[in-house]
C-alpha cells in the first residue's frame, strides 16, 4: 500500500515551516539579548529553549491522554538523544559550529547532573507525582539561577554600550515591536510545523508497517527535536555557536524537568524495561560526547558532524532491528 500525495505534501509544508520559524527565533532571541543586556547563551538556555521544547510537551501530554504513556517517555529520551547527535551533527556537516568561544561549562554540567536524576527516577519504575514535584522544583531552582545570572550581567555591565556595540557588529537590532513579532511566530509556527510533521510523517510510517514503539522512538522523537534542529542549523549559519549549544542544553534539561515533570502529574508513566536497559545509557553517552566541545574548547567541525550523525543513524538502526 502506498501513502496518498497530501501526507508527503503536509510533511514538506511542516519542514518549511520549522525553517522559517528557527530563523525568526533566533533573530528575535538575538535581538533580546541585546535588548536585556544579557548574553545569548542565558537567552537560548532559557526562552529559546523553552520555545523549542514545546512540541516535545504538547506530544507527550497528548500521548498520555490518549493512554499512550510509553511514547511520551520515549519521545523525552528520544528527542535528547537526537538533540545531541542529529541537532549538532546535520548543521555542522554545513557549517563548523564555533564552540571554541562559547563558556557553557556550568550549564553542560547542570545537563548532566539532571540527566543522572532522570536515570536514578526511572529505576523507580515509574513516573509519578512525586517524581514530578522533584523535577518541577529542580526546574524552578534552574530558572531562578537564569535570572539572577542575567541580572548579575546586567548589574556590573553597561546594557547601553553593549547594545550599540552588539548592534554595531551583528547589524541587525530590531525595535521592540518587531522582536515580539519574531518570538511570537518562532514560538508559534515551531509547534504548529513539527505537528504537521510528525503527524503526516507518522501517517506514511503506519502505511509501511511500522510499529508505534518504533515510531515513538524515532519519527516522533526526530520530528519534536526538528526545532531544535532547525534553530541550531540557523544559528550554525549565522556564526551564533552560543545559541546552538545553549539551545541544546537547555532543551535537554526543559524536556526531562518540564516536559515530563509536567506529563507526569497528567498521568503516571510507567518506564519499559527496554528504555531502562537500553536508551537511557544511549542518552547519557551521547551527552558525555560533548565533553571535548564543552571543556576542551573544540570545534563542531565536519567530520564531527559526520561522527555524530552516523552515531544517531547507527542508534536508529538498533532500534528498526529490535
Amino acid at each position: 500500500m502506498i501513502a496518498g500525495s497530501l501526507p508527503w505534501a503536509l510533511s514538506a509544508l511542516g519542514l518549511i515551516l520549522l525553517f522559517l520559524a528557527g530563523d525568526s527565533l533566533v533573530k528575535g532571541a538575538v535581538n533580546l539579548s541585546l535588548r536585556l543586556g544579557v548574553s545569548v547563551l542565558i537567552v537560548s538556555l532559557t526562552i529559546v529553549s523553552f520555545g523549542t521544547s514545546a512540541p516535545e510537551l504538547f506530544v507527550s501530554i497528548k500521548a498520555v491522554l490518549e493512554n499512550t504513556p510509553g511514547i511520551a517517555l520515549g519521545n523525552v529520551v528520544g528527542s535528547n538523544t537526537a538533540n545531541i547527535l542529529l541537532v549538532l551533527g546535520v548543521p555542522a556537516l554545513v557549517a563548523t559550529i564555533q564552540i571554541s568561544n562559547c563558556d557553557a561549562k556550568q550549564s553542560y554540567n547542570y545537563m548532566i547532573a539532571v540527566s543522572l536524576l532522570f536515570i536514578a527516577l526511572a529505576f523507580r519504575g515509574v513516573f509519578d507525582w512525586k517524581s514530578a514535584l522533584i523535577l518541577l522544583i529542580i526546574l524552578v531552582f534552574m530558572l531562578t539561577i537564569s535570572i539572577r545570572k542575567a541580572l548579575v550581567v546586567r548589574t556590573f555591565h553597561n546594557p547601553s554600550s553593549k547594545i550599540e556595540n552588539e548592534a554595531d557588529n551583528h547589524k541587525i537590532f530590531f525595535p521592540v515591536w518587531k522582536i515580539t513579532l519574531l518570538l511570537i511566530f518562532g514560538m508559534t509556527g515551531l509547534p504548529l510545523g513539527a505537528s504537521l510533521l510528525v503527524d503526516n510523517a507518522t501517517i506514511i510510517a503506519r502505511v509501511y508497517g511500522v510499529s508505534d514503539t518504533v515510531i515513538g522512538l524515532t519519527f516522533v522523537a526526530v520530528g519534536t527535536s526538528l526545532p531544535e534542529l532547525a534553530t541550531t542549523a540557523v544559528a550554525a549559519l549565522r556564526r551564533q555557536a552560543e545559541m546552538a549549544l545553549g539551545n541544546v542544553i537547555g532543551s535537554n534539561m526543559f524536556n526531562i524537568l518540564a516536559v515530563l515533570g509536567i506529563t507526569s502529574l497528567v498521568s503516571p508513566i510507567p518506564v519499559a524495561a527496554e528504555i531502562l536497559h537500553f536508551d537511557l545509557w544511549i542518552m547519557l553517552g551521547a551527552s558525555v560526547l560533548l565533553i571535548p566541545f564543552v571543556y576542551m574548547g573544540r570545534d563542531i567541525t565536519r567530520i564531527w558532524g559526520i561522527i555524530l550523525t552516523g552515531l544517531y543513524l547507527l542508534y536508529l538502526a538498533c532500534l528498526m532491528a529490535k
